[in-house]
């Protein structure tokens, strides 16, 4: 058997998102003002830093300011908001907002691409000493009893029958004294990490919702820096809400957010997508022009009530993996760069003080609760649970939270909420979404899924064991194809899960569940929305999935 290589840091950061690329700037910064030595590495799953940044994106700079002082932050982003609109759109029409409410103001904040953003954070981590290593995927924790004292990368040609290829490289275990998870929503680390410390007690559930965008190269439609949000249809018996956005270069950026927390088992979020581009007051914005990148992520809806403990012996966890984000504002990449700069200065003084213990860590939640980041996020804390009664009085509830500093119906301080996925409804039970009113795709306009793949330009070694792992089959064929009609093979906004199954006389089904792995865009949707929880995410080989250019 290959040796492991093993390297040791003092701090490692998993994921090279916002949260993180934060944190190793102002650890560096710290380190540097201090005139010490702090050893900083950031690793990536994705092949370059930013082929798997994926948001809307609308930035508050007030985190890049704190971060740079009076360094010009506009180079990481793309151009200032320039208008504000909310449509709320009819089946057949829309409805302006006469004014823009103040938590959609984005006057002073910028229209952005994150892959871009975080290509430019990362120069910046480089610039002051930290090392950033993409293709580098965290395949698990390294523990010492219950404390967290590495990363074990994933290994390298290994084949679908687990034997080794002649490229095989076994992962290097990365020993830190810190290690912060910043990995993105539904984090593969931080999920084990909050299960096996418990991190998650006495917290709500974290609930998420899928975002799926396009790309559109279409000259002279809307103006750059024009921002655009969306209420109602198709969304009429879920979460979620849609955004249009130009950027410079004639580019518009387009999506829907659906909650997924949906009761009907049939629910396609992309679909729904497909559903939104075909509305008569969208439809102008995108006939004529070229869909040029496509992407999909899950996003954490629970608000403050549902994020777990972020600190624990030798851990934290930051941005999406922590529920950095304030589904109110439509807005988390302030936040992540928050909860990274947070955790850095506490990790900065426990390095100093010799002790990295979580009793030490904890000051990094205390620097959160002092902070502008908890303020906010308070004031946001009951806007998902509001819906769960349905749209309408999940708007009452929003008005209700912007009066009374966040308390949601009764004037409650906390709303209580649940898995998304214990909302979804058994077939029999709720009138699901026949086959027949999904669209048409035309190619133009409106596009498959695996069409939508090829444009995220997902790539995979299909000769690898899948990084989709489903802990027991039998449930697909015997529970789930009768209980649930397979809604794997909607949710999956990739093609990814084709169950092949028919019941017998309404007995247990026969047939195979085909996981098509290559396509996945590394949403996370499966994991989520399972209804038995019996789907995995786990990284794949270093350097694979979607590259997302520009998103």
């Amino acid at each position: 058997m290959a040796e492991r290589d093993s390297l040791d840091v003092d701090v490692l950061f998993v994921g090279a998102g916002p949260a993180s690329l934060a944190g190793a700037i102002r650890l560096r910064q710290l380190a540097v003002a201090a005139g010490t030595e702090v050893a900083v590495m950031v690793i990536e799953k994705g092949g370059e830093i930013g082929n798997h940044g994926f948001s809307g994106a609308v930035v508050d700079p007030k985190s890049l300011h704190e971060l740079f002082g009076d360094e010009d932050i506009t180079v990481g982003l793309d151009v200032p908001v320039s208008s504000d609109a909310l449509w709320f759109l009819t089946n057949g029409g829309k409805i302006a907002a006469p004014f823009t409410p103040p938590v959609l103001n984005n006057h002073g904040k910028f229209v952005a691409s994150l892959s871009n953003l975080t290509k430019w954070l990362a120069a910046k981590a480089e610039a002051l000493g930290a090392d950033v290593f993409p293709a580098f995927p965290g395949q698990d924790l390294l523990w010492d009893d219950e404390r967290v004292v590495g990363v074990r990368i994933g290994d390298k040609g290994v084949a679908h029958d687990g034997t080794h290829k002649s490229n095989y490289e076994p992962g290097p275990d990365l020993g830190a004294k810190v290690v912060v998870l910043g990995e993105g929503p539904r984090g593969t680390l931080a999920k084990a990490a909050i299960a096996r410390l418990g991190l998650d007690r006495e917290r709500d559930p974290q609930v998420y919702a899928v975002g799926i965008k396009e790309l559109w190269k279409v000259p002279g439609r809307l103006p750059s820096g024009a921002v655009i949000h969306t209420l109602g249809a198709p969304l009429w018996n879920t979460f979620g809400g849609g955004w249009i956005y130009g950027m410079s270069g004639d580019i518009i950026d387009i999506g829907l957010v659906t909650g997924l927390d949906y009761a009907d088992p049939t629910t396609d979020p992309h679909d729904n997508f497909q559903r939104y581009k075909l509305h008569p007051s969208i439809r102008p914005l995108l006939e004529g022009g070229e869909m040029i990148r496509y992407g999909a992520k899950a996003i954490p809806e629970g608000g403050l009530h549902a994020m777990p403990r972020m600190y624990a012996d030798g851990l934290c966890i930051v941005g999406d993996s922590a529920g950095f984000l304030n589904g109110m504002r439509l807005k988390g990449i302030h936040l992540a760069m928050k909860s990274g700069m947070l955790a850095a200065e506490a990790i900065f003084d426990a390095l100093q003080a010799g002790d990295t213990s979580a009793n030490a860590l904890g000051a990094y939640e205390t620097r959160f609760r002092d902070s502008w980041a908890f303020e906010e996020l308070h004031a946001a804390r009951n806007f998902h649970q509001g819906f769960g009664g349905g749209m309408w009085g999940g708007l009452v509830n929003a008005q209700l939270g912007m009066m009374t500093g966040g308390r949601g119906f009764g004037l409650r301080d906390r709303l209580s909420g649940e898995h998304g996925y214990a909302r979804m409804k058994k077939l029999g039970t709720i009138e699901t979404k026949a086959a027949t009113q999904r669209v048409v795709p035309d190619g133009k306009l409106t596009f498959d899924k695996l069409t939508d793949v090829f444009k995220s330009g997902t790539m995979h070694d299909e000769d690898q064991p899948p990084h989709l792992h489903v802990s027991d089959t039998n449930i697909c064929a015997d529970q789930c194809t009768a209980e649930y009609g397979n809604p794997c093979q909607y949710f999956c906004p990739a093609k990814v899960y084709e169950p092949q199954f028919t019941l017998v006389d309404g007995a247990p089904a026969e047939g195979r569940l085909q996981i098509n792995f290559a396509n996945c865009v590394h949403c996370k949707t499966c994991d989520i929305m399972d209804p038995y929880q019996i789907i995995t995410w786990v990284p794949p080989q270093g350097g694979e999935g979607p590259v997302y250019t520009g998103m």
